[in-house]
Order: C-alpha cells, then structure tokens, then sequence
C-alpha cells in the first residue's frame, strides 16, 4: 500500500521530494552479533520527536520503513517507531558481500551498484538501504549507506598445496624467479597478503615481493649462491604468506625447487687402453670387447655415441664391427692367413657439444694351424633360435636333442661333455659313434626355475674345444594352487560400524604365471549375506552395522581360485571379533520391584536385590548402583545388587517407602537406567491398645440413680497404631469394685458401658471398673489397662471426698472369669464344703431384683413429670457414647471429665 501511494503521489511531490532527499553514512566492522546499535536515523535527521519543543499531541508519530528488502535488508533491523538501525541475525561478512577485488562494491535494497566518488576510499563496502520517513508533513527518502569495515578474519591461502619451481644449474647469484601461485587472502589492504618467507633457505635462497599496480604482491625466489645438479637436484622446503594483521595470520605451501641439467658434464672412459687376444679361427660374431663411458648428465645430455677414430685403417674396420650405441666390438668377417696380428682400434666417446673421450684397443690375433672341431645339434623338443621349450613336470629321461660330434679335419679324436648346472644329461647314443643324447634326469620346475643356460663342449686331442650354448626355457603349468598368507585371518571391528566398512584386504599368491597365476576370491557357502569380498582386490566389506550383543563372533571360509584350467584352489578361515562399545543402557529385569518387609527388621539387613542387566561387556558393562532418593535412610550393594535399610524400620512411623534406583554402566560416556523402588512394611505385634478415653484413671463420672437398666453410661475408647487384626481391639472388664459392681457392663467390641440393673438406695457410692484392652495380636495379643471410675448418687455434694477415694489404692481382685461374673465385695473366703451361703445370697438376688423392678415401675411414672429437668441434668453429666470419638479432637482439646 505504502508503494502505490508513493506511486500517485509521486508525481505531484516530485520536487518536494526531491528536496527532501537525505544521505546518512555510518560505518561498521563485519561479522558483529545481532542487536549492535548502527545509528538513529531521528536523532541523525533531527526530525521532532515527542520530547521536543512542540507538544506531543500536536505531533504526529513519526514512521519509518525500509523502502525494499533486498540484499542490504537481510542484515539490518529497523524499528520503525524511534528510526534506530540495528544490526540483524544474519551475520554480515564483508568477503561474502563485496566479492569484488578492484574497486567497491555497494549492495543496495535490491541490486549492486559499482561505488562514486563520495565513497570514503576504493576499499569501501558498502550496504545501500532506502528508508521512507512518514507522515507526510516529514516524507523524505533517505539514502543510508553503511560502510563494511573489514577484520582480519582470514589467513592468507595458496591456490595449490603444492609449487614446483624450476632452476638452471648455471643460473648465476640474483637470479630472480616469479612464483607463479602467489597466496590469496579475502581481506584487504593492512589485513591482506603483507610477506612471504621460506622456513628453510638451505643458505642459496631468499625471497623478495614485489607489488603491482594494483597492489597485488608476487613472490619472488632469489638464487644468492652457486647451484650444481650433479651434486643436488632438488630442495624442498616450505613458503609461508603473512598477512598485516593484529595478531597476524599464515598460510603456506610445500615449495619443490628443481635444478635443471645443463651439460656441463663430458663423456670419459675408465681405463685409456684394452688389450684383448682373439683366436685365427674365432668364428663371426664373437665378442671381442666392449667399451662404455659415462657422462654425470641427464637425458640427452648424458647421450654418448661410439665411433672409430679416423687414425683407424680401413682393414681394421672391416675386420671389426664397431656398436655406436653399445660400444660393443665383435668380429665381423673371417681371419685368413693375410690378415693383420695386430690392430690398433682407437675409439672416440662423443657427448652432444663436448670433446670425444678417447680409448685405444688392442686386439693380437693368435694363428691357429687346426680346425676345433664341429658340433651339430638335431633338436627333438621344440626349439626356436637356439632356445629349447620344455613344459615342467615333464617325466624323467625326456629327449632334448641329439649332437653329432666331428673333426673336420678327421685326424683327431673327439670328445664331449655338457658344461652348466641343471636336471640335464649328456649321453653317448649307442650303437652310434660321436652320436649323444641329451635329455632330463628329473622333472622340470617351473617355479623353481624358469631358464636354464647348458653347454656342449667338445674338445680334441689337441686340445683345441667348441662350445654350443643351448637354452632350455620351463614352460608353465597349472600346478599351485593360490597360497594365503595366512590361513587364519583375525580380525577386529567395534560395533555400530558404518555400512560398507572395510575389514581387511584379502592376499594370496599363486606360483604359477600368467592367467594360471591371477587369483580371485569368493566367500565360502558358510559366509552371511551382509559381507562382502571383491573377487579382484580381495578387499572384505561387511554392508550393514554389526551388534556384539546379537553377534559377538563370526566364523567363515574364504577361497582364493586361480584361472587355470582346471582351476585350482585354496581355502583360509575368517574369524571376526565384533568389538564392544557402550552402546547398551543398563536394563533392570522389572521397571518396578516391590518389597514387603516386616517392621522393625534389623539394620543393614537384606530387605531384597535389585536384578541389573547390561548387554555391553567388559568395563561398559559393569554396572554401579546407588539410591537417588532415601539414600540417609537406605544403602545398595553396588555389586550384589542388595537393597539394605541403615536403621530398623517401624510401620507406625512410615508404612512404605518409594525409592528410585539409579543404574550406570561403566562406559564413557556412561549409559544410565532407573527403576522404582516400592518397600511395604509388614505390621508386627509391637504396640499395645493406647485408651484414649478416659484420659486418666482419676477421672470419674456422675450416674445418676434413676437411670434406666440399657442405657449407655460411658465408653473406653482405644487405637492400635497397628494394622489388620493387630489393631482389632477387644474390651472386657477385669477387675470391679462398688456397692454393687455387677451393675455395669461392657460392650466386648464397642467398649460402650451400660447400666445392666436398676440402681437401688443402697447401691449409692463409688464403682471402680478395671477394663483390659487387648488386641488380636500374633503370635501374642498386647493390652493396656484403664480405671473407669462411676459416682452413683444425684449429685456431687462433696468433690474432695471423691477425689480422696479416687486417690486410694483400689483393692480389686483380677477376674478369671468372663466379665458378666459378678465379684463379691467381701474379701472373705467361702467355704467350698457348704453351699448354704450361695443358696441364702441367691434366694435374696432373686427377691431383691423382684422388688427392684416393682418399684422401678412406680418410680419412672412418678418421674414423667420431671423428664425435662432431669434431661437438662443429664446433658451436663453425660457424653455421647453412640458415635467414635474424633482422635484428631482428642488430640488437639482433650476433654476434661473430671471433677463433673
């Protein structure tokens, strides 16, 4: 919307605007954080703002807007309320926005532009952002232009790691020499490539830079010392670019000086003379001498020709062959009876621009007056240019060649013999004369040896001989098979590999030659599917990740197969170790245990073990334990794994615990595991009935006489801080004391006490019940005991009197019996021979309670007239005894019943 206003208003406010048009530059380092202040365009405009001289509800907000967001967009942050430029999150690099090296570059809010004149200088970078400044009445467009400072954030780089430079031997002192891959560094003028230096000169180079117009410094190897190839051919050493920075930064590259030959260097022979003998009836192509200089050149400065001197006569030449190349001299046509003894052979050493080295050979032909004799060779076995083919492991005694043995002259006896090592025999062929065979004596091998050299030599009377050199060549077979280097190939690789991982390179060597020789490999029928065997590098890859804890070793063959016919072949074992990493967590058999213990278990002992399991081996599969929460209370075995309490546990304070366990491997970096922890407490017999009421054996209640046979008089009321039938309380009264104590009884379960009789005159007075409280406790119930103290009359006249009697040790006997037997009041013995007394008290029961129920009757009816006052009565004697009292009551006020 802001550009289609700008749109149509733009051609009526041209000129307005145009007038209104500011620049503002501002300048910054790269690679600075987000957030960093770059200026405030209000406060650098001097536009108003809300704390100015006119005021603030005159002046409207003032709104800026980058134009376009372009290039320069993404690294500034506007805020388009107060006008402040701010750094963004992407993080500017001056190397990355001006990648131009001559000259500035200006990224603006939508394309780069090449930078004028009012840049500060040529190695400006510069960010143009256009910023709409609105309302109306302040419309301007600024032109912000913020120049990128560069920091040597970058060391100084060679185009290649390697720079080889070339040298001439002659190369005189001062000689200079450009380096033709000179270092690049981003940064530009001081933090750009200032130096070059050698780390080793070897006392014959330095370096100079020279810098171009354009300011770009090339190295320059300066040669301060003599060079000679023959002496050495190369330095290596290392250049090293610096820049001009604080602190400065280095690069640098492996520099390989060579020295070129130049041919300085003449050929020159060893000796000055040979002096050779040769024999009249040497025949064509014997080897005379053979001459050999040598030049410390290389190439074709080293490049020596042979050549006779021009001293040397034409018969000579034609008598000896000459080798240019070689310097080899054989001879080249018959000696006669007119040919010279002696010959004078001078042979030059010609080198390319250098004076002929110079050798004389002298050669003294012997006359000899007979011919040697002849020796003529009729091959059996397949020859070819003197040279005989054999196939190994041909059997013993295989035929060769014949050889017939001659004198030409036939005056001499001839004899013959084979000169030269091997599995050979020479034979004379009988009947014949001077006919010999030459044959095996035991099977040829090729891999023992592929050519052997013999001669026939035959020899007269006269002592004169003759050499025939045959050659045997052993053809191959197909008889090795591919040899391992090792048979049993073990090998290592830690778990998690990467696929395709490289295991080993397979090598096996064959014997044999050629084809016969090539070995390829395959993996046995017992080998997985996910390794691998290239059949031609022997290399073994295994294509997925191996896991110890599924597969700790592997065990397979590999053959290696040659290519002949039939191939052979050869088997080796492979057996892999998959090598452990910490890779397995520790695992515990339950992810909750729970433990019941009876209370008041002794301390440190074992209340129960923690089951861990880690799959790793070794150190990452040692596994510790310990207690994270509880651990003032409780204690683990790291080892056994058995959970201990520190002290005796008791129910009544804390009926369970919840602990977290913490299992962690060995490893690095450790693995860990936790598991919950439940200990529930079994309750034990170990508290007796606590009597919450009455609160003291000296409190006492007001019956009155009128009360009715039934009704609720009181109640003891008792806890068990134990559970389950150790906490089942059971009430009973075992000891009474009063006028008529059979009067009162208790509920067994409830503990409510209720009036069993009427009360009579002379039941008036002081009753003292001893209730027991037991529990069902095993293996042995506990109890407490209580006095419950009841006051019979119709009122309390005198409260010291009672409190006297309740201070008097009560003489109550303790009942064997159920608690519904009455006890007699008299303490005197009855005597068990006569039953009259018991006869006489139960006949005066029995009217008694006639009578008593007689004039209870009369009494109630006399009474209604009174109920209401006597139940007003009744409500400050009496307490509730239908419902449970409320412990928590109890606890906090307890009730006072004394003194009533």
């Amino acid at each position: 919307h802001l550009l289609l206003f700008l749109f149509f208003v733009g051609p009526f406010n041209c000129f307005a605007s145009y007038s209104r048009a500011t620049e503002l530059f501002y300048s910054l380092n790269e690679g600075l954080p987000a957030g960093v202040l770059i200026g405030s365009l209000a406060r650098d405009l001097r536009l108003p703002t809300a704390g100015g001289q006119h005021p603030a509800a005159l002046q409207p907000p003032l709104s800026f807007t980058l134009a376009s967001r372009g290039l320069g967009g993404q690294y500034v942050q506007l805020d388009n309320r107060s006008g402040e430029l701010h750094t963004s999150a992407v993080e500017i690099d001056r190397e990355a926005l001006c990648v131009e090296s001559s000259g500035a570059t200006i990224f603006g809010g939508a394309a780069a532009v090449s930078s004028s004149s009012s840049l500060p200088s040529s190695e400006s970078c510069l960010l143009l952002l256009d910023v709409l400044v609105l309302p109306q009445e302040y419309f301007r467009l600024v032109k912000v232009k913020i120049a990128i400072r560069d920091v040597n954030d970058n060391a100084p780089r060679f185009p290649v790691p390697h720079i080889s430079l070339s040298v001439p031997e002659n190369a005189p002192v001062n000689t200079r020499l450009a380096i033709e891959h000179p270092a690049f560094d981003p940064d530009v003028g001081t933090n750009g490539v200032q130096t070059y230096r050698l780390r080793e000169n070897y006392g014959v180079f330095t370096l100079d830079v020279e810098e171009n117009e354009s300011g770009e410094r090339t190295p320059y190897l300066i040669v301060m010392g003599a060079l000679d190839r023959e002496t050495r051919e190369e330095y290596v050493t290392v250049i090293v670019a610096e820049d001009g920075g604080t602190p400065p930064l280095v690069g640098s590259a492996t520099l390989t000086i060579g020295i070129s030959d130049i041919n300085d260097n003449c050929p020159q022979f060893s000796d000055s003379q040979l002096n050779i003998t040769l024999y009249g009836n040497s025949s064509l192509g014997t080897h005379v001498a053979t001459v050999h200089a040598v030049d410390m050149d290389l190439g074709s400065n080293a490049q020596i020709t042979y050549s006779y001197s021009q001293k040397v006569p034409q018969p000579s030449r034609d008598l000896f062959h000459l080798d240019k190349s070689t310097g080899t001299i054989t001879l080249s046509s018959k000696v006669d009876g007119d040919t010279l003894r002696l010959h004078r052979l001078i042979i030059l050493g010609n080198g390319p621009g250098c004076i002929p080295a110079v050798i004389t050979v002298l050669v003294t032909i012997i006359k000899v007056m007979m011919r040697p004799p002849e020796v003529v060779p009729r091959f059996i076995a397949n020859e070819a240019e003197g040279v005989v083919y054999l196939k190994e492991l041909e059997p013993i005694n295989t035929p060769i060649a014949f050889f017939t043995i001659k004198d030409p002259d036939e005056k001499y006896k001839v004899s013959c013999y084979l000169d030269g090592d091997g599995p050979f025999r020479l034979s004379p062929y009988k009947p014949y004369n001077n006919e010999y065979l030459l044959e095996t004596t035991k099977p040829l091998d090729y891999e023992t040896q592929q050519l052997y050299e013999i001669s026939v030599v035959a020899w007269n009377s006269e002592g004169f001989n003759v050499n025939k050199i045959i050659k045997v060549q052993v053809l191959d077979d197909n008889d090795n098979s591919p040899v391992f280097s090792q048979q049993l190939i073990e090998l290592s690789i830690e778990e998690n590999n990467v696929p395709n991982a490289f295991l080993t390179k397979l090598h096996a060597t064959d014997a044999d030659s050629g084809e016969r020789g090539q070995v390829s490999y395959f993996l046995g029928p017992d080998a997985p599917s996910y390794f691998s065997l290239d059949k031609t590098t022997g290399v073994l890859t295994v294509s997925t990740q191996l896991d110890r804890e599924e597969k700790e070793k592997y065990r397979y063959t590999v053959k290696a197969v040659d290519s002949g016919f039939p191939p052979r072949e050869s088997i080796a074992t492979v057996a892999i170790t998959v090598l452990d990493k910490n890779d397995n967590s520790p695992r515990f058999i339950n992810k909750d245990f729970s433990f019941f213990v009876p209370e008041n278990f002794p301390g440190f002992g074992e209340i129960g073990v923690i089951s861990v399991t880690d799959a790793d081996a070794g150190q990452n599969g040692w596994v510790a334990l310990s207690v994270l929460n509880g651990s003032d209370i409780f204690v683990i075995d790291t080892g056994k794994g058995v959970l201990r309490a520190k002290v005796s546990l008791d129910r009544e304070q804390q009926s369970s615990y919840v602990l977290w366990i913490e299992a962690v491997d060995g490893g690095d970096p450790a693995l860990s595991s936790t598991a919950k922890i439940t200990i529930l407490l079994l309750d034990i017999n170990d508290n007796p009935p606590l009597v919450l009421f009455p609160q003291s054996n000296m409190s006492y209640l007001l019956v009155l006489p009128s009360t009715l046979p039934g009704s609720p008089i009181t109640e003891v009321y008792a806890v068990d801080k134990d559970t389950g039938m150790n906490a089942v309380i059971a009430y009973s009264i075992i000891g009474r004391r009063g006028p008529r104590p059979e009067s009162f009884r208790i509920d067994p379960k409830t503990g409510n006490i209720t009036l069993e009789e009427s009360l009579m005159q002379n039941d008036y007075g002081l009753y003292r019940l001893l209730v027991k409280v037991s529990d069902h406790g095993y293996p042995e119930p506990l109890h407490s005991t209580v006095m419950v103290n009841l006051f019979v009359n119709d009122t309390v006249s005198n409260e010291s009197y009672i409190e006297s009697l309740l201070r008097k040790e009560p003489d109550i006997s303790i009942e064997e019996k159920q608690p519904q037997i009455s006890i007699e009041p008299t303490h005197k013995k009855m005597e068990s021979a006569s039953c009259m007394p018991t006869l006489v008290a139960l006949s005066i029961i029995s009217l008694g309670s006639i009578a008593l129920v007689t004039g209870m009757g009369i009494y109630i009816c006399l009474r209604k007239g009174k109920k209401h006052h006597r139940a007003d009565e009744n409500l400050e004697v009496q307490i509730p005894l239908s419902g449970r009292i409320n412990l928590h009551m109890l606890e906090k006020k307890p009730m006072e019943i004394s003194n009533i």
